[in-house]
């Protein structure tokens, strides 16, 4: 269970650090000229937006386990809620 505990936070995380590990490989290409900078201002803009395009099939590949993880952390979660409520319920019509 202690593997599953954190495994949303495990999720979130990785999933931050690959945005971001994604965000220094367009800034080290943007201004090694590799690809354009963007127009105008855009430069950041078009950056992160490039980032996060390149960072979610990454994510979909690279994260299945721990996204597999979290996943049945939350269908655990989802169970015990359900099982509190029907507990609950059952006891509010034994004392009717």
């Amino acid at each position: 269970m202690s593997s599953q505990k954190f495994a949303s936070l495990r999720y979130t995380a990785l999933r931050l650090g690959l945005l971001v590990a994604c965000f220094a490989v367009v800034w080290g290409l943007c201004y090694a000229h590799v690809i354009p900078l963007g127009v105008g201002d855009s430069n950041l803009v078009w950056m992160i937006l490039l980032a996060l395009i390149l960072s979610a099939p990454l994510s979909w590949v690279l994260l299945r386990k721990q996204r597999d993880a979290m996943s049945e952390q939350i269908v655990d979660r989802v169970d015990r809620a359900k099982a509190k409520m029907a507990a609950n319920a059952g006891q509010e019509d034994a004392a009717q």
